[in-house]
């Protein structure tokens, strides 16, 4: 496993409930500002081996997914279950639920 992914998981892992975090946020904190869609890779192919809490990774907008789709309906319900509420037009208030982990952790604390 890539140091990059090692990182990923592990800062995936620290979301707290009832937090979010975006993809372009994780890829920056793991060092690749460009890699938002390696996020979605490593929660695509790794959420069930490494129990991530992938509902809680969201897109910058605020927004997870199209309403029509099944697993918005999942991620929606796990989500509002920790306490997210969501706007009229089913995005998330960065500003009330984006988590920042401590400027002084970096994801090499969280390994």
């Amino acid at each position: 496993m890539s140091p990059f992914t090692e990182k990923a998981i592990a800062l995936i892992k620290n979301i707290p409930a009832g937090y979010v975090m975006t993809y372009g946020q994780i890829a920056k904190l793991c060092g690749s500002p460009r890699a938002a869609r390696q996020i979605v890779r490593i929660l695509h192919s790794m959420s069930k081996t490494h129990q991530l809490p992938w509902h809680r990774v969201i897109n910058s907008k605020g927004q997870i997914g199209l309403p029509d789709d099944e697993s918005f309906q999942e991620q929606r319900f796990l989500l509002e279950r920790e306490g997210i509420e969501f706007s009229r037009d089913n995005l998330i208030d960065l500003a009330t639920y984006q988590f920042h982990p401590d400027t002084d952790e970096s994801p090499d604390d969280l390994l």
